[in-house]
Protein backbone atom coordinates (compact mmCIF):
# COMPACT_ATOMS: atom_id res chain seq x y z
CA UNK A 1 0.00 0.00 0.00
CA UNK A 2 2.76 2.47 0.95
CA UNK A 3 4.38 1.35 -2.57
CA UNK A 4 1.49 2.10 -4.50
CA UNK A 5 0.59 5.35 -2.45
CA UNK A 6 3.93 6.78 -3.82
CA UNK A 7 3.65 5.63 -7.45
CA UNK A 8 0.37 7.65 -7.16
CA UNK A 9 1.84 10.63 -5.93
CA UNK A 10 4.79 10.18 -8.53
CA UNK A 11 2.88 9.69 -11.59
CA UNK A 12 0.65 12.70 -10.88
CA UNK A 13 3.85 14.47 -10.52
CA UNK A 14 5.86 13.11 -13.41
CA UNK A 15 4.69 15.58 -15.97
CA UNK A 16 6.35 18.56 -14.38
CA UNK A 17 9.26 16.44 -14.15
CA UNK A 18 9.56 15.08 -17.69
CA UNK A 19 9.04 18.71 -18.73
CA UNK A 20 11.73 19.88 -16.34
CA UNK A 21 14.01 17.27 -16.79
CA UNK A 22 13.10 14.98 -20.21
CA UNK A 23 12.81 11.54 -20.45
CA UNK A 24 16.24 10.08 -20.55
CA UNK A 25 17.16 11.85 -17.08
CA UNK A 26 13.63 10.90 -15.13
CA UNK A 27 13.96 7.54 -16.30
CA UNK A 28 17.56 7.13 -15.08
CA UNK A 29 16.87 8.94 -11.96
CA UNK A 30 13.92 6.60 -11.29
CA UNK A 31 15.66 3.70 -11.72
CA UNK A 32 18.68 5.17 -9.26
CA UNK A 33 15.70 5.77 -7.03
CA UNK A 34 14.43 2.51 -6.94
CA UNK A 35 17.68 0.39 -7.02
CA UNK A 36 18.50 2.83 -3.89
CA UNK A 37 15.17 1.46 -2.21
CA UNK A 38 15.93 -2.48 -3.49
CA UNK A 39 18.97 -2.37 -1.82
CA UNK A 40 17.72 -0.59 1.32
CA UNK A 41 15.23 -3.97 1.56
CA UNK A 42 18.21 -6.09 1.47
CA UNK A 43 19.58 -4.46 4.80
CA UNK A 44 15.98 -4.48 6.31
CA UNK A 45 15.98 -6.32 9.43
CA UNK A 46 12.60 -5.16 10.73
CA UNK A 47 9.22 -4.29 9.22
CA UNK A 48 8.93 -0.89 10.22
CA UNK A 49 12.03 -0.51 8.24
CA UNK A 50 10.74 -2.05 4.86
CA UNK A 51 7.56 0.68 5.29
CA UNK A 52 10.11 3.00 5.48
CA UNK A 53 12.52 2.11 1.64
CA UNK A 54 9.31 1.38 0.26
CA UNK A 55 8.39 4.96 0.29
CA UNK A 56 11.53 5.74 -2.07
CA UNK A 57 10.55 2.76 -4.60
CA UNK A 58 7.02 3.91 -5.04
CA UNK A 59 8.39 7.08 -5.92
CA UNK A 60 11.01 6.17 -8.30
CA UNK A 61 8.42 3.36 -9.99
CA UNK A 62 5.73 5.53 -10.82
CA UNK A 63 7.62 8.29 -12.51
CA UNK A 64 9.73 5.95 -14.99
CA UNK A 65 6.35 4.14 -15.37
CA UNK A 66 4.49 7.43 -16.75
CA UNK A 67 7.76 8.94 -18.55
CA UNK A 68 8.70 5.97 -20.50
CA UNK A 69 5.05 5.22 -21.50
CA UNK A 70 4.60 8.44 -22.83
CA UNK A 71 7.66 8.74 -24.75
CA UNK A 72 6.66 5.39 -26.58
CA UNK A 73 3.49 6.69 -27.27
CA UNK A 74 4.76 9.63 -28.50
CA UNK A 75 7.74 8.25 -30.52
CA UNK A 76 7.11 4.30 -31.49
CA UNK A 77 4.65 2.21 -33.32
CA UNK A 78 1.77 0.48 -31.04
CA UNK A 79 3.74 -2.88 -31.80
CA UNK A 80 6.78 -1.42 -29.88
CA UNK A 81 4.33 -0.44 -26.80
CA UNK A 82 2.82 -3.97 -26.37
CA UNK A 83 6.35 -5.14 -26.57
CA UNK A 84 7.52 -2.84 -24.19
CA UNK A 85 4.75 -4.59 -22.11
CA UNK A 86 6.13 -7.76 -22.85
CA UNK A 87 9.49 -6.99 -20.95
CA UNK A 88 7.64 -6.55 -18.05
CA UNK A 89 6.00 -9.92 -18.26
CA UNK A 90 9.48 -11.46 -18.37
CA UNK A 91 10.52 -9.30 -15.81
CA UNK A 92 7.84 -10.15 -13.50
CA UNK A 93 8.37 -13.90 -14.44
CA UNK A 94 11.88 -13.53 -13.54
CA UNK A 95 11.45 -11.65 -9.76
CA UNK A 96 10.24 -15.01 -8.19
CA UNK A 97 12.75 -17.16 -9.69
CA UNK A 98 15.50 -15.00 -8.60
CA UNK A 99 14.40 -14.58 -5.10
CA UNK A 100 13.66 -18.35 -5.29
CA UNK A 101 17.13 -19.09 -5.67
CA UNK A 102 18.54 -16.54 -3.11
CA UNK A 103 16.27 -18.17 -0.64
CA UNK A 104 17.61 -21.85 -1.68
CA UNK A 105 20.83 -20.46 -0.93
CA UNK A 106 21.00 -17.98 1.34
CA UNK A 107 18.35 -15.43 2.81
CA UNK A 108 15.64 -13.59 1.17
CA UNK A 109 17.68 -10.38 1.41
CA UNK A 110 20.13 -11.37 -1.07
CA UNK A 111 17.65 -11.94 -3.62
CA UNK A 112 16.70 -7.89 -3.28
CA UNK A 113 20.74 -6.91 -3.33
CA UNK A 114 20.86 -9.01 -6.83
CA UNK A 115 17.70 -7.24 -8.06
CA UNK A 116 19.12 -4.06 -6.73
CA UNK A 117 22.76 -4.57 -8.37
CA UNK A 118 20.76 -5.41 -11.75
CA UNK A 119 19.26 -1.85 -11.53
CA UNK A 120 22.40 -0.24 -10.89
CA UNK A 121 23.33 -1.32 -13.76
CA UNK A 122 20.91 -0.61 -15.53
CA UNK A 123 21.04 3.02 -14.30
CA UNK A 124 24.64 3.25 -15.51
CA UNK A 125 23.38 2.20 -18.86
CA UNK A 126 20.18 4.73 -18.80
CA UNK A 127 23.04 7.96 -18.13
CA UNK A 128 25.16 6.40 -21.37
CA UNK A 129 22.53 6.39 -23.42
CA UNK A 130 21.35 10.10 -22.68
CA UNK A 131 22.04 11.82 -25.59
CA UNK A 132 19.97 8.94 -27.62
CA UNK A 133 16.57 10.20 -25.99
CA UNK A 134 14.34 12.42 -28.07
CA UNK A 135 12.92 15.93 -26.72
CA UNK A 136 9.22 16.73 -26.93
CA UNK A 137 10.07 18.67 -30.29
CA UNK A 138 10.88 15.60 -32.21
CA UNK A 139 8.44 13.83 -32.24
CA UNK A 140 6.16 12.73 -34.97
CA UNK A 141 7.73 13.71 -38.67
CA UNK A 142 9.53 16.69 -37.51
CA UNK A 143 5.86 17.73 -35.74
CA UNK A 144 6.66 20.44 -33.27
CA UNK A 145 4.72 20.74 -30.67
CA UNK A 146 4.82 22.21 -26.63
CA UNK A 147 3.90 20.13 -23.67
CA UNK A 148 1.26 22.10 -21.87
CA UNK A 149 0.77 21.72 -18.04
CA UNK A 150 -2.91 21.50 -16.58
CA UNK A 151 -4.21 20.99 -13.18
CA UNK A 152 -6.27 17.59 -12.28
CA UNK A 153 -9.53 19.77 -12.04
CA UNK A 154 -8.82 20.97 -15.64
CA UNK A 155 -7.79 17.98 -17.59
CA UNK A 156 -11.45 16.34 -15.79
CA UNK A 157 -12.83 18.61 -17.74
CA UNK A 158 -11.26 17.16 -21.21
CA UNK A 159 -13.78 15.13 -22.94
CA UNK A 160 -13.08 11.66 -22.04
CA UNK A 161 -10.89 12.01 -19.49
CA UNK A 162 -12.81 10.81 -16.24
CA UNK A 163 -14.18 7.89 -18.68
CA UNK A 164 -10.10 6.78 -19.46
CA UNK A 165 -9.20 7.04 -15.70
CA UNK A 166 -12.04 4.83 -15.11
CA UNK A 167 -11.50 2.35 -17.64
CA UNK A 168 -7.63 2.14 -16.33
CA UNK A 169 -8.83 1.87 -12.61
CA UNK A 170 -11.04 -1.26 -14.09
CA UNK A 171 -8.43 -2.85 -15.98
CA UNK A 172 -5.82 -2.80 -13.39
CA UNK A 173 -8.04 -3.71 -11.03
CA UNK A 174 -9.30 -6.96 -13.17
CA UNK A 175 -5.44 -7.60 -13.90
CA UNK A 176 -4.74 -7.71 -9.99
CA UNK A 177 -7.88 -9.63 -9.32
CA UNK A 178 -7.50 -12.49 -12.26
CA UNK A 179 -3.97 -13.00 -10.87
CA UNK A 180 -3.96 -12.51 -7.50
CA UNK A 181 -6.84 -14.69 -6.49
CA UNK A 182 -6.89 -17.11 -9.08
CA UNK A 183 -5.26 -19.87 -7.06
CA UNK A 184 -7.65 -18.97 -4.20
CA UNK A 185 -10.82 -19.93 -6.41
CA UNK A 186 -8.74 -23.09 -7.78
CA UNK A 187 -8.30 -24.39 -4.28
CA UNK A 188 -11.68 -23.37 -2.22
CA UNK A 189 -14.15 -23.25 -4.87
CA UNK A 190 -12.54 -26.15 -7.46
CA UNK A 191 -10.91 -28.15 -5.10
CA UNK A 192 -7.56 -28.41 -6.38
CA UNK A 193 -4.34 -28.83 -4.42
CA UNK A 194 -2.41 -25.87 -3.46
CA UNK A 195 0.37 -26.62 -5.80
CA UNK A 196 -1.32 -27.19 -8.68
CA UNK A 197 -3.18 -24.09 -7.95
CA UNK A 198 -0.49 -22.25 -8.02
CA UNK A 199 1.00 -23.36 -11.25
CA UNK A 200 -2.24 -22.80 -13.37
CA UNK A 201 -2.34 -19.53 -12.10
CA UNK A 202 0.84 -18.88 -13.05
CA UNK A 203 -0.81 -19.66 -16.90
CA UNK A 204 -2.51 -16.04 -16.48
CA UNK A 205 0.08 -14.33 -16.36
CA UNK A 206 1.88 -16.25 -19.06
CA UNK A 207 -1.18 -15.69 -20.94
CA UNK A 208 -0.70 -11.83 -20.44
CA UNK A 209 3.46 -12.07 -21.50
CA UNK A 210 2.96 -14.02 -24.90
CA UNK A 211 -0.43 -12.44 -25.69
CA UNK A 212 1.85 -8.54 -25.38
CA UNK A 213 4.08 -10.62 -27.94
CA UNK A 214 1.79 -11.56 -30.40
CA UNK A 215 -0.24 -8.72 -29.97
CA UNK A 216 2.88 -6.64 -31.11
CA UNK A 217 2.40 -8.15 -34.59
CA UNK A 218 -1.71 -8.02 -34.11
CA UNK A 219 -1.25 -4.20 -34.34
CA UNK A 220 -0.09 -4.20 -38.27
CA UNK A 221 -3.28 -5.05 -38.92
CA UNK A 222 -5.30 -3.49 -36.20
CA UNK A 223 -6.04 0.21 -34.79
CA UNK A 224 -5.38 0.44 -31.03
CA UNK A 225 -9.28 0.66 -30.65
CA UNK A 226 -9.80 -3.01 -32.41
CA UNK A 227 -7.11 -3.90 -30.18
CA UNK A 228 -9.10 -3.26 -27.29
CA UNK A 229 -11.92 -4.59 -28.46
CA UNK A 230 -10.85 -7.88 -29.06
CA UNK A 231 -9.18 -7.99 -25.50
CA UNK A 232 -12.38 -7.64 -23.96
CA UNK A 233 -13.96 -10.26 -26.37
CA UNK A 234 -11.08 -13.00 -25.33
CA UNK A 235 -11.37 -11.58 -21.30
CA UNK A 236 -15.16 -12.59 -21.99
CA UNK A 237 -14.09 -15.98 -23.45
CA UNK A 238 -12.07 -16.76 -20.69
CA UNK A 239 -14.35 -15.76 -17.94
CA UNK A 240 -17.22 -17.87 -20.05
CA UNK A 241 -14.48 -20.70 -19.63
CA UNK A 242 -13.99 -20.55 -15.55
CA UNK A 243 -18.10 -20.88 -15.27
CA UNK A 244 -18.05 -24.18 -16.98
CA UNK A 245 -18.91 -26.85 -14.48
CA UNK A 246 -15.63 -29.51 -13.75
CA UNK A 247 -11.82 -28.12 -13.99
CA UNK A 248 -10.57 -29.04 -17.34
CA UNK A 249 -11.05 -25.80 -18.85
CA UNK A 250 -9.96 -23.75 -15.96
CA UNK A 251 -6.45 -23.50 -16.94
CA UNK A 252 -7.42 -22.35 -20.86
CA UNK A 253 -9.45 -20.33 -18.96
CA UNK A 254 -6.89 -18.24 -17.43
CA UNK A 255 -4.71 -18.26 -20.01
CA UNK A 256 -7.46 -16.87 -22.39
CA UNK A 257 -8.12 -14.23 -19.99
CA UNK A 258 -3.91 -13.22 -19.58
CA UNK A 259 -4.44 -13.29 -23.84
CA UNK A 260 -7.15 -10.93 -23.69
CA UNK A 261 -5.40 -8.68 -20.96
CA UNK A 262 -2.56 -8.62 -23.62
CA UNK A 263 -3.68 -5.69 -25.67
CA UNK A 264 -5.41 -3.44 -23.31
CA UNK A 265 -3.63 -1.49 -21.50
CA UNK A 266 -0.63 -1.21 -24.20
CA UNK A 267 -3.10 0.50 -26.44
CA UNK A 268 -4.95 3.01 -23.98
CA UNK A 269 -1.81 4.01 -23.28
CA UNK A 270 -0.40 4.29 -27.33
CA UNK A 271 -3.31 6.01 -28.12
CA UNK A 272 -3.51 8.92 -25.60
CA UNK A 273 -1.63 11.10 -27.86
CA UNK A 274 -4.07 10.61 -30.84
CA UNK A 275 -7.45 10.82 -27.84
CA UNK A 276 -5.99 13.99 -26.05
CA UNK A 277 -3.99 15.69 -28.07
CA UNK A 278 0.37 15.56 -28.27
CA UNK A 279 0.76 18.42 -25.79
CA UNK A 280 -1.73 16.91 -23.53
CA UNK A 281 0.35 13.30 -23.85
CA UNK A 282 2.07 13.77 -20.82
CA UNK A 283 0.04 15.21 -18.27
CA UNK A 284 -2.75 12.53 -19.59
CA UNK A 285 -0.02 9.56 -19.30
CA UNK A 286 0.12 10.56 -15.61
CA UNK A 287 -3.32 10.64 -14.41
CA UNK A 288 -3.49 7.47 -16.51
CA UNK A 289 -0.93 5.81 -14.65
CA UNK A 290 -2.38 7.23 -11.12
CA UNK A 291 -5.73 5.88 -11.59
CA UNK A 292 -4.41 2.32 -12.78
CA UNK A 293 -2.41 2.22 -9.12
CA UNK A 294 -5.76 3.06 -7.91
CA UNK A 295 -7.47 0.26 -9.13
CA UNK A 296 -4.84 -1.84 -8.04
CA UNK A 297 -4.69 -0.83 -4.89
CA UNK A 298 -8.37 -0.47 -3.96
CA UNK A 299 -10.05 -3.24 -6.29
CA UNK A 300 -8.08 -6.50 -5.46
CA UNK A 301 -8.21 -5.91 -1.44
CA UNK A 302 -11.61 -4.53 -1.73
CA UNK A 303 -12.33 -8.41 -3.40
CA UNK A 304 -10.80 -10.19 -1.03
CA UNK A 305 -13.14 -8.12 1.53
CA UNK A 306 -16.21 -9.98 -0.51
CA UNK A 307 -14.77 -13.07 -1.15
CA UNK A 308 -14.19 -13.78 2.76
CA UNK A 309 -17.06 -12.27 3.81
CA UNK A 310 -19.40 -13.96 0.96
CA UNK A 311 -17.87 -16.22 -0.76
CA UNK A 312 -14.95 -17.09 -2.62
CA UNK A 313 -17.37 -18.19 -5.65
CA UNK A 314 -17.78 -14.17 -6.90
CA UNK A 315 -14.25 -14.28 -8.29
CA UNK A 316 -15.39 -14.78 -12.44
CA UNK A 317 -18.45 -12.56 -11.64
CA UNK A 318 -16.31 -10.27 -10.10
CA UNK A 319 -13.84 -10.30 -13.18
CA UNK A 320 -17.40 -9.43 -15.25
CA UNK A 321 -18.44 -6.78 -13.21
CA UNK A 322 -15.25 -5.13 -14.35
CA UNK A 323 -14.94 -6.41 -17.35
CA UNK A 324 -18.56 -4.67 -18.57
CA UNK A 325 -17.89 -1.02 -16.53
CA UNK A 326 -14.64 -0.98 -18.13
CA UNK A 327 -16.25 -1.97 -22.18
CA UNK A 328 -18.58 0.69 -21.71
CA UNK A 329 -16.66 3.20 -20.22
CA UNK A 330 -13.85 2.63 -23.20
CA UNK A 331 -17.06 2.60 -26.18
CA UNK A 332 -18.33 6.17 -24.53
CA UNK A 333 -14.18 7.55 -24.28
CA UNK A 334 -13.82 6.20 -27.90
CA UNK A 335 -16.97 7.51 -29.26
CA UNK A 336 -16.01 11.79 -27.25
CA UNK A 337 -12.42 11.74 -28.65
CA UNK A 338 -13.55 10.50 -32.07
CA UNK A 339 -16.29 13.79 -32.18
CA UNK A 340 -12.92 15.93 -30.55
CA UNK A 341 -11.19 15.03 -33.51
CA UNK A 342 -13.67 15.36 -36.00
CA UNK A 343 -14.61 18.78 -34.66
CA UNK A 344 -10.73 19.83 -34.68
CA UNK A 345 -10.53 18.24 -38.67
Amino acid sequence: MIISAGTIVSSLASERLNTRLGTGRVTALSVATTAVALFGFSTCTQFWQLCLWAIPYGLGAGSVDAALNNYVALHYESRHMSWLHCMWGIGAAGGPVIMGWALAGSTWQNGYRIISILQIVLTAVLIFSLPLWQTPADAGAGEDFTPEHRTLPQLMKVPGVPEVMCCFALYNGLEAVAGMWAASYCTLVRGLDATTAASWASLFYLGITGGRFLSGFLTMRFTDHQMIRLGQTLIAVGIALLLLPGSAALPVGLVVIGLGCAPIYPCIIHETPANFGKNLSMAMTGIQMAAAYVGVTLLSPFFGVLAQNITMQLYPWALLAMLVLMFILSEQLHKKTAARRAKNS
